[in-house]
């Protein structure tokens, strides 16, 4: 199966999501923040990210912009409980899919599986 990065600071939601994408035969890796996010995708580039918008140190859409501009075209699903500037829908680093927290399992899991079917 694939390779899928989550990146979140909060404990309950990558446990959450580990079991989730685990269960469903992934390879989970893990990060924190944003620099530890960009580090762990140098070291061993994933298939997929999962990460959330507001992250420490540097915020998702950050994220998604430098892993773009290194010529990588990882598939990402950002999560956000915060609203979502229309110009980062079109923007060039933006994510593939959106998904609102608290989310629904399976909204999570149909957005992974599509990206990954298309990847």
């Amino acid at each position: 199966m694939a390779k899928i990065l989550i990146v979140d600071d909060e404990p309950d939601i990558v446990r959450l999501l580990d079991r989730l994408l685990a269960g469903r035969g992934h390879r989970v890796l893990k990060a924190r923040d944003g620099v530890e996010a960009l580090d762990v995708a140098a070291a061993d580039p994933p298939d997929l990210v999962v990460l959330d918008r507001n992250l420490p140190k540097i915020d998702g859409i950050e994220v998604v912009r430098r892993l773009r501009a290194g010529g990588a075209r990882i598939p990402v699903v950002m999560m956000s409980s915060s609203y979502i500037p229309i110009e980062e829908l079109a923007a060039p680093h933006a994510p593939d899919a959106y998904v609102v927290r608290p989310f629904l399992r399976e909204v999570l899991i149909a957005n992974v599986e599509r990206l990954l079917a298309t990847a």
